[in-house]
């Protein structure tokens, strides 16, 4: 027969699977012998088969029944005895803490009987009806479903008409009217009267607390913690002890380091006179905890003692909630505590210098994300600000500038010395150079995988989406919330943390960690303005060090110009990944692709792509020089040659409308050719169309072009001395016969330059797999590639089917509110997946050739669940953003100490 209950004695910490959090916490203060008020722990077995079965199991009825008696004999107290009645916590208490999320009842066990019984045995009647009216008010509420709203207005009544303020101040005989009143809510919300026997209080708050896993709190919380659904809670029942029987008595909560700066000292709250619900709820204001020294020295003395144990045990910051009875300490609760970024890194680097930890669980205990939170600049906490509306917070950061509403005016601001925002319905690829200019992206459309959110993101950008409260209005170059019009030129400021924006200038500042980044821990630890900033920098510091002595994965860049990789290798960047090459036609060269689109002649097409050689050869060169002596992987041109020339619709419009109004001359003439051409290449879905492999062997001159281009960038830059490791990389391959054909004439114009320099050029040339069937069959593709770049984000909308552009719009909100995805697949790699392609496409790489490199440039390069499996996988490196670059390389060293095989630096 399955076991369901467990002794508080017969656990440990490491049950945390069947015991929950909680319980298994509480097992472990019993073993290091800490004053645990008796009690057991029915498991997540007995939860998961409540939901499946839909009723307790009946095992479970006798467990409690000789558990329960266990408690009776061990605290001398019988549940529903008539002179010294035991009272019971039932207590939820999943694996991972749901603070709030689920149930919690007190007092239970108390009754019209027995509520007399208590007044006699504490010798305090005020007490006694003050607990039963807590009883009935948590019971009602949390398993009986009556509106708790019912029950605070009842008391708020009862205040009122007794003329106080706190609930402490209500006596004995206000507490009886109180009682009378919710028990007579409970029979005219339930039609039955309160239950009056006390086993049968205990049964109902523990199916109760069961039914509280599937709460709609309890479930928003999981998913938006990735919390499994399967796991279940545990419940956790315990003799009461009491906090509120006088003034030396009460309740607190307290840290064993302060949560918020990592400090060591004396945190927390105590709330004389109380019960724990009643800290948590803040009802009344609390005291510090260093005032119980004040007012109880022996049980302070013991709780300190206590704490010191516990941190000293558990070799962390804990939190801990405790409860005095007259003067006795009892200790009801411990978890390790949840802290903010800066303390997180403080915290691990103290417990290393007093020895309690090791630097590789000191990387542990801190994340890439909690990084990122420290790195992003931040406005001035102090300065003035005017609310215009919130959006979504979809890449940290602040942002001032002024308003622009297009590319032009986005550009021509920034060439004024202007900093500026780009403000637009919702973005497209073609507002790119509009991001680039500006400073921050704010859109009244879109989700956190926008276009405009994934593309701010990558390049480190504030960016806040899914403002709906903004009318933006294009053609008049307005944004108005309800009275509020701002014109191009207004400056707003936005966060891109919290998605609020502002009217007006908000100062930014710097964090004293991004300082650290850019310019070096001498220059953050001068700037920084007190003691606890060294202390944080220096706490970052310690741990990028060693997450670089330990990590396998080596940490690339994506970049594009000189002053993006100049940026990453400053954050410690040991490579580009990604130089996404059709960034560089944009703006004035933009033309140069028209023509060689338009040319109606081999010789015209030619021409044109003679004249973009010499700037590609110095956008190569520029990259190459930054980059000296580092691994730069190039990718041929890859989206689709529609992205370089008009819009369809608008074309025909303005063709149409020239041609109604007998319009004529060479700008007439030049727009029908264009028409012509833009309808000739037009694709139901060119992301699937011409691009990549397929646009190289449709038009090899591109290709070409800038293969030529890189050779000859190489050849210049040895001549100055320098030693450039350029990669080239196609994109789109599905076959080995599409990289036979691009590496072939690839190796071709390397040996005609190589002639003619007198140089050696034996460049490596490999492909991007991210298309499914790339990897499935990458063993053969391997024969034509000297390395694999992963391109996750491709391989994300070729595996699911989704247009990242499309998609989170669309039906994302009710893939993530069903429980279809638990987070965006452009976020965090699908390991189940577009993970185990990855993982196909390298052993089939590899089955092939013997040690090829393999390697991730896609946005989840940067993403630190994602890099987790990438270690696993076997790549040789990550690319991301330049920003993001310090994340990664500590992610990739945790990585790499969480596991066994460490690697080798």
């Amino acid at each position: 027969m399955a076991r369901y209950v467990y002794k508080f004695s017969e656990g440990d910490r490491d049950q945390r699977d069947l015991l929950g959090g909680k319980g298994a916490n509480l097992a472990e203060m019993v073993k290091l012998g800490l004053p645990v008020p008796p009690g057991f722990t029915i498991t997540t077995d007995a939860c998961r088969a409540y939901l499946t079965e839909g009723k307790v199991p009946p095992e479970v009825r006798v467990e409690v029944t000789r558990r329960l008696r266990d408690i009776e004999d061990e605290i001398g107290r019988t549940l529903g005895d008539s002179e010294e009645p035991l009272l019971l916590s039932v207590r939820s208490g999943a694996k991972f803490s749901m603070p709030g999320m689920m149930e919690t009842v007190l007092n239970v066990g108390l009754n019209d009987d027995t509520v007399h019984s208590l007044a006699e045995f504490a010798d305090d009647e005020r007490f006694a009806w003050d607990s039963y009216r807590r009883l009935i008010q948590m019971f009602g509420k949390t398993v009986l479903d009556i509106d708790g709203e019912r029950f605070s207005e009842a008391l708020e009544a009862r205040k009122a008409a007794a003329g106080v303020r706190s609930d402490v101040e209500l006596d004995a005989e206000q507490l009886k009217a109180l009682v009378k009143e919710y028990k007579e809510l409970v029979e005219t919300e339930t039609g039955s009267p309160f239950p009056q026997t006390p086993r049968k209080q205990v049964d109902m708050a523990i199916e109760a607390v069961f039914r509280s896993w599937n709460t709609e709190r309890a479930v928003l919380y999981r998913r938006r913690e990735r919390i499994p659904d399967e796991l279940g809670t545990a419940v956790n029942v315990q003799a009461m002890v009491f906090g509120n029987l006088g003034e030396t008595s009460g309740t607190g909560v307290c840290f064993t380091r302060d949560p918020s700066s990592g400090h060591s000292g004396v945190y927390g709250d105590y709330l004389p006179n109380a019960q724990g619900e009643d800290v948590v709820a803040g009802i009344r204001n609390t005291l510090a905890l260093a005032d119980l020294k004040d007012r109880d020295r022996g049980a302070y003395r013991e709780l300190r003692t206590a704490m010191r144990r516990l941190e000293t045990h558990y070799r962390d910051l804990c939190d801990i909630e405790f409860t005095i009875e007259h003067g006795k300490l009892w200790m009801l609760q411990t978890r390790v505590g949840k802290r903010t970024a800066a303390a997180a890194f403080r915290v691990a680097t103290q417990l290393v210098d007093e020895q309690l930890i090791t630097m590789d669980e000191a990387l542990e205990r801190v994340s890439g994300e909690q990084l990122g939170q420290l790195l992003f600049p931040q406005f001035d906490k102090d300065a003035a600000r005017q609310r215009l509306a919130t959006g979504m917070g979809a890449s940290p950061g602040a942002a001032v500038g002024e308003v622009v509403f297009d590319n032009a005016s986005a550009q021509a601001r920034k060439e004024a010395g202007a900093d500026v925002v780009l403000v637009r319905r919702e973005t497209s690829p073609e507002d790119l150079p509009g991001m680039v200019a500006a400073v921050g992206v704010l859109t009244a459309r879109g989700g956190k995988t926008s276009h405009a959110a994934v593309v701010a993101r990558g390049m480190g950008m504030c960016a806040v989406v899914g403002a709906e409260d903004l009318q933006i209005d294009v053609a008049a170059k307005t944004i108005t919330v309800g009275e509020t019009t701002l014109g191009e030129g207004d400056t707003i400021s936005i966060d891109g943390k919290t998605g609020e924006i502002y009217v007006g200038a908000v100062d930014v500042i710097d964090s004293p960690v991004m300082t650290y980044i850019a310019e070096g821990v001498e220059a953050a630890r001068a700037k920084a303005e007190d003691d606890d900033t060294r202390d944080l920098v220096d706490a970052v510091h310690r741990m990028l060090e060693h997450a670089d002595e330990r990590r396998r994965l080596r940490v690339r860049t994506n970049a594009d110009t000189g002053e993006d990789a100049q940026r990453a290798r400053d954050r410690g960047a040991e490579g580009i990944g990604l130089c996404r090459t059709e960034h560089q036609f944009l703006g004035e060269r933009r033309e140069y692709i028209e023509r060689v689109i338009l040319a109606e002649s081999d010789e015209a097409r030619e021409t044109a792509m003679a004249e973009l050689l010499p700037l590609q050869r110095a956008d190569f060169v520029e990259l190459l020089e930054v980059m000296d002596g580092l691994p730069t992987t190039i990718r041929l041109i890859d989206p689709p040659l529609h992205e370089f020339l008009p819009d369809l619709t608008e074309l025909s419009v303005r063709v149409a409308l020239a041609q109604e109004r007998g319009e004529s001359g060479p700008e007439v003439e030049r727009d029908i050719t264009l028409l012509e051409a833009v309808r000739h290449t037009h694709e139901q879905n060119p992301m699937l169309g011409l691009r990549g492999v397929r646009l190289g062997l449709k038009y090899p001159g591109l290709f070409a072009l800038q293969i030529r281009a890189i050779a000859e960038a190489v050849v210049e830059l040895r001549g100055q001395g320098k030693d450039p490791q350029p990669e080239i990389m196609v994109p789109l391959v599905g076959s080995r016969r599409e990289m036979h054909l691009v590496r072939e004439q690839a190796k071709e114009i390397l040996a005609e330059v190589a002639e003619s320099s007198g140089q050696r050029l034996d460049l490596p040339i490999g492909c991007m797999i991210e298309l499914p069937r790339a990897a499935l069959t990458a063993d053969r593709i391997a024969h034509e590639a000297d390395f694999f770049s992963f391109g996750t984000n491709d391989l994300t909308q070729t595996t699911w089917g989704f247009s990242r552009d499309d998609v989170e719009t669309e039906f994302f909100a009710a893939y993530l509110e069903n429980g279809v995805l638990t987070i965006s697949p452009f976020e965090t790699l699908d390991a189940l997946g577009v993970g185990e392609l990855v993982r196909q496409g390298v052993e089939g790489g590899r089955a092939t050739a013997t040690g090829l490199k393999t390697g991730v440039c896609g946005e989840h390069g940067g993403d630190p669940e994602s890099i987790h499996f990438f270690h696993d996988v076997g790549l040789d490196y990550v690319s991301c953003s330049p920003f993001r670059v310090p994340v990664a390389r500590l992610e990739a060293g945790r990585a790499a100490v969480t596991t066994d095989d460490v690697g080798t630096r």
